[in-house]
């Protein structure tokens, strides 16, 4: 497809959303000149986001990288000159080598997310390469480690209610997931049941689009939820509105979560949520009489100190009115283990010499890049951009100035990542790949083949890394494998049943194939829990040290559970920086299409704390605490509590001022995950 200068052609949604959707990318002359979505798709059906519709700024933009560079100038400045591929490898590799018999393989670090969703690109040929170095770990817990692991504990099984399903529901929480942005497709399910009746409320800190979308909007206090599922269980339990065949057949623990839930009177919950008593009485009562109750939920309420106990704690819900025996009933927060694929065939954990190796967590790299001992020498950045996502920005920065750090970034861009590195590597875009994709969210599977040529010297992911397992002499079979043999290895699992029937030959006919859903009829027989029930009392948690029941505490900073930060303290604001409409995290943050629909970064704020400060709608503002300032415009809006405030979206660093708004996050790790704590910060606001 990639020769045929003309035509439209199907591909696949390559970013961290849910939707993955199905797309058709329109060609003239050997360009895209339209991105559409493709009506074909079972779920997606044809509908796409302005971020995927125009696609195009980003694939052709004038400023993509199309050769391999070397640093000429300081770190951070961005001078590079051109070198070719065999130079780039070949230092590459020597560094590496020399690195590894001086300091260890553990001295390399490889640090990478899902900037592209593609198994091969993020699962495949690159886990092999730093396995077989015998490189440290990464462990990629920045984005919904902390809420996985409070499903886990509860559920066991990392899958929840089907997206189709929903539109039998008669009531649907969305519960922390600005879903319109965030996740359209669920909103077009959700609006097929509101037609037949269902009612929308949705629990947020902030009225975002998803909040005017909905039919109830119930404003909270960051990091509360728990506090709030807690409240609605006191009068499930107080009234009676529990099934309590289901509790005793299918859960454990649930007299002891009485008994737990009798401390969270609605007046108690009001005092730390901020939503007065009588709210948190009906929506009690709606979700304890609804037939049929969905809980969506969202990314956000799990970046806080607390936010592994917040999803536990929502997860138990739906068990208290037997919801998952109902078919549209229950709750999402991933869908990823439906289409688990084979791990250790893509990994090739075999190939690694210390099995033992140590692991770095992502959130804390600003710390690892301090350690004196056993110290990062080199970085290997590839699908990410830490110095715009990673938290506590200018530690992270100190560390990226080291001159004794050997970085690597192969991205499509110079990245405010890039500037700092020793060599950049051009990427290839999605559309320019092989690769397989499945869906957190939906059940199909999909393939994606190039329909464009690469420019210049782009490569992707899978060939970089091949090349350079070669350079080093790795085993041949495991570096010279294709990316169909590797598609094959991924999809020959076994032990994963909703993959039976999914083949590479479909893909290749069909575009996207059904995961075989057969098996989840015995959902309930399948958790994977200690007990094989849901777990409302976790004796794994009392085991890790957690609260084996759920509870609710308070931030490290910010609220103490009974009242807002006073403004006498130093930084008297919680500030949240959740997502905007037309960027990806920092995806499409330097593409001038997304910037004009944006126009430009701002903070919220409520009218109460801005007459505090002396700040009127559309002044410049600095935002500030002892981890950095940003500079942005104020917006003044009641959208959220007083106390709060929102800047939304991950811009790279201004031309004239900081505005990357993870200088003010801390690295601090959630309860549990091992999580981000991007939404427990607090921070002052002043006139710029």
């Amino acid at each position: 497809m990639r020769e045929v200068k003309n035509g439209v052609f199907p591909a696949v949604c390559p970013l961290d959303c849910p939707d993955t959707c199905g797309l058709l990318v329109h060609k003239k002359d050997g360009k895209i000149v339209k991105v559409t979505g493709n009506p074909e798709h079972p779920v997606t059906r044809g509908a796409i986001c302005n971020k995927v519709r125009h696609m195009a700024e980003r694939v052709h933009h004038p400023e993509r990288l199309t050769t391999p560079m070397r640093r000429v100038g300081p770190k951070g400045e961005g001078r590079f000159e051109p070198v070719s591929w065999d130079e780039a490898i070949a230092e590459i590799a020597g560094t590496f080598s020399r690195l590894s018999e001086e300091y260890g393989p553990e001295s390399i670090l490889p640090y990478s997310f899902y900037g592209n969703m593609g198994i091969l690109s993020v699962e495949g040929m690159d886990r092999r390469f730093f396995n077989a170095l015998g490189a440290s770990r990464l462990e990629q817990t920045i984005c919904n480690s902390a809420g996985s692991a409070g499903w886990k504990y509860t559920m066991g099984f990392g899958g929840g209610t089907s997206p189709e399903d929903i539109v039998n529901a008669d009531l649907i929480l969305v519960w922390g997931g600005n879903i319109v942005s965030t996740n359209m497709h669920q909103v077009v399910l959700a609006e097929q049941a509101r037609k037949k009746g269902a009612k929308v409320v949705v629990i947020d800190v902030h009225r975002n689009r998803t909040a005017q979308w909905g039919d109830w909007f119930l404003p909270l206090y960051p990091g509360t939820d728990a506090a709030l599922a807690l409240g609605i269980m006191h009068i499930l339990f107080r009234d009676r509105l529990t099934d309590d065949s289901f509790l005793a057949a299918y859960t454990t623990g649930h007299e002891e979560l009485r008994e737990q839930a009798k401390e969270y009177t609605p007046e108690a919950v009001a005092e730390i949520t901020g939503i007065p008593a009588a709210d948190i009485e009906r929506l009690a009562r709606m979700y304890g009489e609804a037939a049929v109750s969905y809980i969506h939920i969202g990314n956000g309420l799990q970046h806080h100190d607390n936010g592994g106990m917040s999803v536990r704690t929502i997860s138990c819900l739906p068990a208290l009115t037997g919801q998952w025996l109902k078919t549209g009933g229950g709750a999402y927060k991933s869908n990823g283990a439906y289409a688990a694929m084979n791990a250790r065939a893509l990994e090739r954990p075999d190939l690694r010499p210390n099995p033992r190796a140590r692991s770095i967590n992502m959130n804390r790299i600003g710390e690892a890049l301090e350690m004196t001992e056993q110290p990062i020498k080199a970085l290997f950045v590839y699908c990410s951009n830490p110095l715009v996502v990673a938290p506590d920005l200018e530690r992270v920065k100190r560390g990226f100035e080291r001159e004794d750090l050997f970085t690597v970034v192969h991205d499509l861009f110079l990245t405010d990542t890039a500037k700092y590195a020793d060599l950049v590597l051009p990427a290839t875009s999605t559309f320019e790949n092989t690769d397989l994709y499945s869906s957190y969210w939906h059940h199909y599977v999909q393939l994606q083949e190039p329909v464009l040529e690469p420019p210049g010297d782009c490569k992707s992911n899978f060939e970089v890394f091949a090349l350079l397992g070669q350079a080093m002499g790795f085993d041949d079979g495991a570096f010279r494998a294709t990316e169909e043999d590797m598609i094959r290895e991924a999809l020959n699992y076994p032990r994963n049943p909703y993959l039976h029937g999914v083949t590479l030959e479909r893909l290749k006919e069909e575009r996207f194939v059904k995961l075989d859903m057969s098996p989840k009829a015995n959902y309930l027989e399948r958790l994977t829990t200690p007990s094989g029930t849901i777990e409302l009392f976790s004796r794994a948690m009392e085991n890790a040290g957690l609260p084996p029941l759920p509870a609710y505490s308070p931030l490290v900073e910010g609220y103490d559970g009974l009242r807002r930060p006073s403004s006498e303290e130093k930084y008297p604001l919680m500030f949240i920086s959740p997502p905007n409409h037309n960027f990806l995290n920092s995806t499409f943050a330097n593409t001038g299409k997304h910037q004009a629909l944006e126009k430009r970064p701002t903070l919220q704020i409520h009218p109460e704390d801005a007459e505090a400060r002396g700040i009127e709608d559309g002044d410049e503002v600095k935002v500030y605490n002892d981890r950095g300032s940003i500079e942005v415009w104020a917006s003044v809006s009641d959208r959220m509590l007083p106390g709060t405030v929102i800047s939304q979206g991950l811009w790279w660093e201004g031309k004239d001022r900081p505005q990357r708004s993870n200088v003010l996050t801390p690295d601090r790790l959630s309860d549990m995950g091992k999580g981000a704590t991007f939404f427990s910060t607090t921070v002052q606001v002043r006139p710029r």
